[in-house]
């Protein structure tokens, strides 16, 4: 059921879709439902409205720069995720061939940045385009919070699975380049990700030891490695029994060995001085087996990384219990402050 901002920014969409041309509302757009006098309803058949805009926002690459995009054929979209429900912000990014960084700037910034990676099983980046409650509640600690897009390895990319690497990459280096511009302190730039975003935002802290392309800019010469890492229900491993079947099956979608599988999955590959890592999960995720935060939190303790898990009796798949989110962001800030992220 959308809130009552939701509802707010829907109407407003449709007052302003009144005023734009028939061509205008083609580009970009989507069926969704809407609420008349009130009341939930439907766009009439064959209508379409405009996506909600999307935050402050520039590409990770310059044009043309993206790696290994030769011959690729996908075509980007964005689409709402559960049309049905209403919710115009609950939207996602298929076929991603131009990754973004969208920006939410604090009210009171205090120099830090945080890098959010949604999830998607790898499958598309389920990521609102006008914001959401977790990069709010980042922003009001004072981090300059970059929501990124990533590249999907179905799609054909010729650096294979590495392609969302690549693009994390890219994001942290970026942030740091435009430091000044955001008014940043580079050294504190912490990262974040979700599902299989948690992954991705796992395999980038302790992937800080290589480069995965060749440098495109000056933002190429400057550290990947992260402060500080917050994982949340995180796909961890891509090795039976604990892998997430669909995001393996995205990864390798002509299939993998188990040598490529393992050259992936987070706790085989964990630098000696892998960045403090902060894991939260429910013991009774449906999607994403708890045993993968379990399995990561072990091997960090074993090489002495700063760590710290909560597994939570019951919150499913996203850290929800009766409707309410769990406190899992409140107890990363406070592993965050002990690191330096936040003060």
């Amino acid at each position: 059921m959308p809130t009552i901002m939701d509802r707010r920014q829907l109407l407003t969409a449709v007052a302003a879709s009144a005023l734009l041309p028939v061509a205008a509302l083609a580009q970009n757009a989507v069926t969704v439902p809407v609420a008349v006098a009130g009341k939930p309803g439907k766009v009439p058949e064959g209508m379409k409205l405009p996506l909600l805009p999307q935050l402050e926002s520039f590409p990770l690459w310059p044009e043309g720069k993206v790696p290994g995009s030769a011959g690729v054929p996908a075509k980007e979209e964005w689409i709402l995720r559960n049309p049905k429900d209403g919710d115009p912000n609950d939207t996602a990014a298929l076929h991603v061939t131009n990754p973004i960084l969208m920006v939410r700037r604090p009210a009171k910034p205090d120099g830090s940045a945080v890098l959010m990676i949604p999830g998607g099983s790898y499958t598309r980046v389920a990521v609102t385009r006008s914001g959401s409650s977790i990069d709010e509640t980042f922003a009001n600690l004072g981090s300059t919070v970059f929501i990124m897009t990533y590249r999907l390895p179905h799609d054909g990319w010729a650096t294979g699975p590495e392609a969302p690497l690549q693009d994390a990459q890219r994001a942290i280096r970026l942030i740091r380049h435009r430091a000044k511009e955001f008014g940043i302190d580079p050294a504190r730039v912490g990262v974040t990700g979700f599902s299989a975003g948690g992954h991705l935002a796992g395999w980038l802290t302790e992937s800080f030891g290589r480069n995965t392309y060749e440098p495109v800019d000056e933002a190429d010469k400057l550290s990947s490695k992260p402060l500080v890492t917050g994982l949340f229900y995180p796909v961890m491993s891509m090795m039976a029994p604990y892998a997430h079947e669909t995001s393996v099956k995205n990864m390798f979608p002509k299939g993998g060995t188990d040598e490529e599988k393992r050259k992936i999955s987070l706790e085989f590959n964990l630098p000696a001085d892998m960045p403090p890592t902060f894991l939260a999960h429910a013991g009774d995720d449906p999607a994403v087996a708890p045993e993968n935060s379990l399995i990561l939190f072990q091997a960090l303790r074993a090489q002495k990384t700063p760590t710290e898990l909560h597994l939570f009796e019951v919150g499913g798949h996203g850290l929800i219990e009766n409707g309410k989110d769990l406190p899992h962001l409140a107890l990363f800030e406070i592993f965050a402050k002990r690191h330096a992220l936040w003060k």
